[in-house]
């Protein structure tokens, strides 16, 4: 497994964790996660568009909803237009990865959203 695979894993899988600990009540643990996942995020991003794009897999239907939402609103403004197109599409359900979704979409025409600034 690559470096930038791995980066990819741990991003989707703390994703996916901090979700079920928030689930659960217990948000000590969803920050660890979310800690975890940004790392990757950062990581990825030391790598320029390689890594970025590296993400872009974990945007298709059959991944989970948050994973989904989640890469999408950190490549919103890398991918923006199928960032959007999913988040759209996410923020219709319901649940804490629509409402995740519908927020994303409020900050970033908000102009609020710093996920991944520009440098």
């Amino acid at each position: 497994m690559t470096r930038i695979d791995r980066l990819v894993k741990e991003f989707a899988e703390n994703v996916a964790a901090q979700t079920d600990a928030l689930r659960n009540g217990d948000s000590k643990n969803g920050n660890k996660h979310a800690k975890l996942y940004i790392r990757a995020f950062e990581a990825l991003r030391s790598l320029g568009d390689e890594g970025r794009n590296a993400l872009i897999p974990l945007m298709v239907k059959g991944t989970r909803d948050d994973v989904r939402a989640m890469t999408a609103a950190f490549l919103l403004r890398h991918r923006h237009e199928e960032a959007r197109y999913v988040l759209e599409e996410i923020a219709q359900g319901k649940g804490f990865a629509s409402f995740s979704a519908a927020e994303t979409l409020k900050r970033w025409d908000e102009n609020t959203w710093q996920l991944d600034p520009m440098i």
